[in-house]
Order: C-alpha cells, then sequence, then structure tokens
C-alpha cells in the first residue's frame, strides 16, 4: 500500500471529525500477517468471501490456439498425436503431419492446410476490421446476470493469452500480436465484474503431451512441457505470478492435477497470490479440484454439484456443450431449461455456477450460445432477489428430479413439480423457485413446515410479471408444510418461477443491479499495483495490528464536530506509526 492510501484514509477521518470513524480507517489501512508457503498458514486464508457468496454466477470461455481446427473437443492438440484416434486422421487428412509438416505449433504460427487455406489463431478486433469485441462481450455476460467473469488465460497447449515475458509463446509474440487477456479483463470491469483468471496448465507438463515426439529446440520443449521438472515447475508458479501481478484477479481458478505439481511451487503460489491480495486491500478466492482442500480455497466440482446441501461454500463449472468445452462445429448443445435449471439447484445447495461458452476462433459468439445466456439473463433479471445475496436454506428442496451427485454430472431440466430453495441473508424469507408452472390451484410445500419456518402472520408472495406488480398469495401453514393457492389463471409464462414467504410480509425487492465503476475510477477496489509490493512467495513478517487507545471518548451518534486537538493528533501519530511498520515488512 502506497502513502497515498494512508493520506487519503487520514483526509477522510478528518474530514468527518469524528475519532471513531477514524480509528475504523486505521484498522482498515493495517496489514494482517503475511501468508507463508506452508499448509499451515494459507489454510488460514478465508476460502470464499461474502462478496463471492452474493454473486452466484460467473461465465468463462474456452477460447484460444487449441480450437482453431473447430474439430473433436478441446483436446485436440493432445490427441492429434495419438495414432489411434479419430482426431489424428482428421488432421492427417486436413493439415498434415502431425509428427512432421504440421505439428501443434503451426496452429500458432500459421501455415496452409491441404487445400491451401491459411490456418491460425489471430483474432482481429472488430476496430481492426475483425469479428471479436471485448466490451460486446463483457455487455452480454452482464445481461446474462453473471457477477464474475473471465478468460483462460492458458489452456494445457501451454499458448499464454498475456504479454508473458516467462513464456515466448504468448498472444502478443505471435498470433494475434494481441494481449488478449488485458482487453477481455479491462471491457470486464469497466462493467463492473469481478475479475476470474482460469489456468489450466498443471497438467501441460504433467501428461498433456505424451503423444508427442520430444523437440530438440529449447523453444518448443517449453511449449509441449517437455523441459526438465525442476524448469516446468519454476515455470508454473512464474506464470501464475505473471498473471496475479498484471490483473489483479478477484478469483483465481486452477483446473485438475495440481497434486503432480511440486507441493513447494504449489504452496508458493497460495502464498503469492494472498499476500498480492493483502496489499490490494481486497478478498480473493482460490479454486481446486486437487492438491489443495476447502480451509483455504474453494473446492469446483467440474461438470457437477453435490446431491444435497454442502458446506463450506463450493463452485461447479460446466458448459453450454456436451461435446466439447471449446467450439467445434456442429457442436450440440444442452437446452436453456437445462441450464437454468441446473443452476438454481446448486444455488439452493450452497454453490456457485462458472458457465462456459465456446467462441468462434475469431471471436464471434455463436448465437446458440447467446440465446442461452440470454435465457439465464431473463431470469436472474425477474428472480435474481431470489438468487442473488442469498444463501442455502435448511432443505435445498423436493420433487421428483435429482440433480448433482457429483463431478461430471450433466445439466437437467426440472418439472413443475420440482421446488428448489434459498433463503434470505436477514432470516425473513425463503424463496420457493418452481422448476414449471404446477397448474392453477393450490401447491404444498412439505418442506416449510410451521417447525422449519413459521411464517404466522407474514405473506406469501409470487414474484412479479415483467412490468407488473408482485402477486399476494392466500396460504395455510401446519407441522406437515405450507399449502399456497396459485391464480386462478397463469399469470406470465417463463422458464422458472419464484415465490417469496416473508415472515414480515414484505414483498420482492427488485433484483440487485451491477454496479460499473465511473469512468476512470477505481474498478475493483485494488489500491495499489502490485509492482509495489516485494515478493510474497511465503516469508513472514507482521505487518502492522497495532490500534492503540486515543483518549477521545467521542460516539458516532454525538460527534458529529468532534475536533479536539489530541484526537486529531493521537490518529495521525497512529497512522504514522501504522504506516512505518508497513513499509518495514517491505523492506
Amino acid at each position: 500500500m502506497k502513502a497515498s492510501r494512508v493520506l487519503t484514509l487520514l483526509r477522510a477521518a478528518w474530514i468527518g471529525g469524528c475519532l471513531s470513524i477514524a480509528v475504523a480507517s486505521l484498522a482498515q489501512a493495517q496489514t494482517p500477517a503475511r501468508y507463508s508457503a506452508t499448509f499451515a498458514s494459507i489454510n488460514t486464508h478465508p476460502p470464499a468471501p461474502e462478496w463471492f457468496k452474493d454473486a452466484k454466477f460467473g461465465i468463462y470461455f474456452h477460447w484460444g490456439a487449441f480450437g482453431t481446427a473447430q474439430y473433436g473437443y478441446e483436446w485436440y492438440p493432445r490427441v492429434m498425436y495419438d495414432t489411434t484416434s479419430d482426431i489424428y486422421r482428421h488432421h492427417l487428412a486436413t493439415f498434415g503431419d502431425p509428427f512432421g509438416d504440421w505439428p501443434y505449433d503451426k496452429f500458432i504460427t500459421g501455415a496452409n492446410d491441404k487445400s491451401g487455406n491459411f490456418t491460425q489463431f489471430a483474432p482481429k478486433l472488430v476496430s481492426a476490421g475483425g469479428s471479436w469485441d471485448p466490451d460486446a462481450w463483457a455487455q452480454i455476460f452482464v445481461d446474462a446476470g453473471a457477477r464474475f467473469a473471465g478468460p483462460v488465460m492458458e489452456h494445457h497447449d501451454g499458448f499464454s493469452m498475456w504479454d508473458s515475458k516467462v513464456n515466448e509463446w504468448n498472444s502478443v509474440e505471435m498470433g494475434p500480436m494481441l494481449n488478449l487477456a488485458r482487453l477481455h479483463v479491462d471491457a470486464f470491469r469497466r462493467k463492473g465484474l469481478k475479475i476470474l483468471a482460469a489456468m489450466h496448465h498443471a497438467f501441460h507438463f504433467t501428461g498433456y503431451y505424451q503423444f508427442a515426439p520430444t523437440p530438440t529446440d529449447a523453444s518448443l520443449q517449453k511449449l509441449y512441457g517437455k523441459l526438465p521438472v525442476a524448469q516446468e515447475n519454476d515455470l508454473w508458479l512464474n506464470k501464475l505470478k505473471e498473471v496475479i501481478d498484471e490483473f489483479q484477479p478477484d478469483i483465481l481458478y486452477q483446473d485438475f492435477n495440481l497434486t503432480a505439481v511440486d507441493q513447494t511451487h504449489l504452496l508458493q503460489f497460495a502464498a503469492y497470490y494472498y499476500n498480492a491480495a493483502l496489499d490490494w486491500n481486497k478478498e480473493v478466492v482460490a479454486t481446486y479440484k486437487d492438491g489443495l482442500n476447502t480451509q483455504g480455497e474453494v473446492f469446483d466440482y467440474e461438470r457437477g454439484g453435490p446431491g444435497d446441501i454442502v458446506n463450506p461454500y463450493w463452485l461447479t463449472d460446466d458448459t453450454v456443450s456436451s461435446q466439447s468445452w471449446c467450439y467445434v462445429a456442429g457442436m450440440p448443445y444442452y437446452t436453456d431449461a437445462q441450464i437454468v435449471h441446473s443452476f438454481i439447484d446448486r444455488v439452493s445447495k450452497n454453490g456457485n455456477l462458472l458457465l462456459n461458452i465456446s467462441p468462434m476462433p475469431d471471436g464471434t459468439i455463436p448465437q446458440r450460445q447467446k440465446d442461452i445466456l440470454a435465457a439465464m439473463g431473463s431470469f436472474l433479471k425477474q428472480f435474481g432477489t431470489a438468487i442473488y445475496e442469498t444463501r442455502a436454506w435448511t432443505v435445498y428442496g423436493e420433487g421428483p428430479t435429482k440433480m448433482g451427485g457429483g463431478a461430471f454430472t450433466a445439466p437437467t431440466a426440472g418439472t413443475p413439480q420440482d421446488v428448489r430453495y434459498t433463503a434470505s441473508k436477514d432470516g425473513d424469507a425463503v424463496y420457493a423457485i418452481l422448476l414449471g408452472w404446477p397448474g392453477n390451484g393450490q401447491i404444498a410445500l412439505s418442506s416449510v413446515t410451521t417447525a422449519r419456518f413459521p411464517v404466522g402472520t407474514g405473506k406469501v408472495f409470487l414474484f412479479a410479471p415483467v412490468g407488473g406488480s408482485a402477486i399476494e398469495l392466500p396460504f395455510t401453514q401446519d407441522a406437515s408444510g405450507l399449502y399456497v393457492t396459485l391464480p386462478s389463471a397463469q399469470p406470465y409464462t417463463t422458464i422458472a418461477y419464484a415465490m417469496k414467504i416473508s415472515m414480515s410480509g414484505t414483498a420482492p425487492a427488485p433484483t440487485p443491479t451491477i454496479v460499473a465503476p465511473p469512468p476512470g475510477g477505481d474498478i475493483d477496489g485494488a489500491a495499489d499495483a502490485a509492482s509495489d509490493r516485494p515478493d510474497a512467495s511465503g516469508g513472514g513478517g507482521g505487518g502492522g495490528t497495532g490500534n492503540g487507545g486515543t483518549g477521545c471518548g467521542c460516539a458516532v451518534a454525538k460527534s458529529s464536530s468532534c475536533s479536539s486537538s489530541y484526537a486529531s493528533y493521537a490518529f495521525l501519530a497512529a497512522a504514522l506509526i501504522a504506516f512505518t511498520r508497513r513499509r518495514r515488512t517491505k523492506t
């Protein structure tokens, strides 16, 4: 943290004239103890901050050189070397011999296929006559209801989508000649989205290219994950440090095979990221599929989720297609109901959804993928209060359709007999989300008993139709459940329906909106550039934690003009002491 941050807090507290506010501001400026590269230390990191639990929905995308062939699936660079595979035969017929004239690196450097078509991953911005528009992507994501978003910054193939100084195989030096990740991140932050950085490079050097030959050229050995193991582990860590320092991500997602990474390097990564977050003065999330634990990180279920409510808070990443994570020609898609209903189910079980889309290599988002995102957006715009800023209730739901049960369970559409529950954080409301219109008449919510949630003199509302008002519904409740009478005519048609069951009788509030930063403003609360901080890979230091007494007894309620010189100088002295301690930890 720079001196300007402390001075800003001093100025705010001085103007306010209240010592209580000043002390609170000073406490915010203090630096907690640094993290060290041990499980004992990183396990003390809070894994899922409130903003993450409130956010519920994010979007990322598999888009890179690995999808240039638009065939098979996202592991094309690996499987093209498996001589028993269909992808190998396709590559041989379409491009050439992967062991001879057409290895994977040609998709990055560019070459003609067998029909004479020049082939290269080199998307161009709309402003340069191309099809890629990161600002348009950002608006699509916001309209879909996402609260966080970000790119796959490197997939298993080893091609970095930022201006890497440790990996020459990157999108600035080759292919697009653009810092793709930077352009995306800036566009997303301008819309107020939290930033996710997805790194899949643990598998890059631990098995992805097992069928590929080892090149003699050292640079190609780096691309194909064939360097000596010690160098590969260093490269794995250094790529992460670059991403952390340049992008200051709110969420750092890692794909599988962390168990194959040297554990010392893995712990150094975690300590580096968490110490960086202390310097940025923001709460961050690291996700994992293996190699770490839920004490300091968030577990990610790939393509799935639990069958019941699970604590601590978790994440699932899923995609719009059953075939591939990247775009391939003719790829099938899940239905809108499968995506939206599975999302509701996951939220009801104490999780977030990170949904992947698959843009085409030139940067076009296919219309069917836009339609899926629009369906999510329509649901969240109308019923978002039952999703955002809620928590899992004591029961996730009821009905015949079972979803989840682990990783790699396909998204499932519910029925009108299926209900999923969420709860307001203040305890006043339970939201019942119906996965279809159950018909006119009465619906029985057997989980909402007087023992679990006594509604008493409260009210039940059906969420409003678009542009309308919430509909109050008659109900009765006893030990066997809540019995709600629905409107005699279905008031509107949508992919799911939400009811608010409120003890206080408060109608549903409007869906909370995302707040974009002002032009030129601090986008995400990061205080200072990462370049101002020391190497955070381990070591300790303390960081100032003192908050000494001031001698001024004023309270907020009666201190609007507290201006005693003692209070002012005491606060100034405490701030300077804290700042001095802070600087010591950096030297």
